[in-house]
């Protein structure tokens, strides 16, 4: 999560009117704004090769793959979030050129100063959405995937992928070579 913008609160309309006359991203949640901050060649590269897939393998269906500039709206979190990448396959959200509300899959690549809150506060508001199927969680340090898809039960299972493995994708049904997902993300700092 991102710096507290001077630990501002405000409504829901109130964000949404002044968010739409900043030039940086602010994320949303209970009537506090953040700040988000800047990212990475890593980050954003492993994030463009994941949309790239999901685009490519979408095209010509009602699924829309989105990047970090759509605004996310969890209501029973009362919060707006721009997460790395999204996908919806909603007749509601096409019909909203600004804020997505049903996404089937959602993805996250991971930073150090970001890691606990994404797997945290987070994801217990992601999982307020219920069209939501999975949460990808991408760690560009180690190469690891965690996956988390909600079962027909209700219940969240994690499944991870090593460095080298494909990356397994049900709620669209597709796989993700380690090739296509790691492809020019330049490794972690020495």
């Amino acid at each position: 999560m991102g710096q507290a913008a001077e630990q501002i609160r405000m409504s829901t309309r109130d964000f949404l009117d002044w968010d739409a006359t900043q030039t940086q991203r602010h994320e949303f949640v209970g009537g506090e704004v953040f700040a988000m901050a800047g990212a990475g060649e890593a980050h954003v590269t492993a994030a463009l090769n994941v949309a790239m897939a999901l685009r490519q393998h979408l095209a010509g269906t009602p699924c829309r793959t989105f990047i970090t500039d759509m605004k996310l709206r969890v209501d029973a979190a009362d919060a707006f979030f721009y997460p790395d990448v999204m996908v919806t396959c909603s007749a509601a959200d096409a019909a909203d050129p600004m804020v997505k509300r049903e996404p089937v899959l959602l993805v996250e690549v991971l930073s150090p100063a970001t890691a606990a809150y994404d797997r945290g506060d987070k994801f217990a508001a992601y999982r307020k959405l219920l069209s939501l199927r999975e949460l990808l969680l991408v760690d560009t340090d180690s190469r690891r995937c965690d996956l988390y898809r909600k079962g027909d039960d209700g219940l969240w299972v994690l499944h991870p992928f090593e460095p080298g493995q494909a990356v397994t994708l049900a709620s669209v049904t597709l796989d993700i070579s380690a090739e296509a997902l790691w492809a020019e993300v330049p490794g972690p700092p020495r």
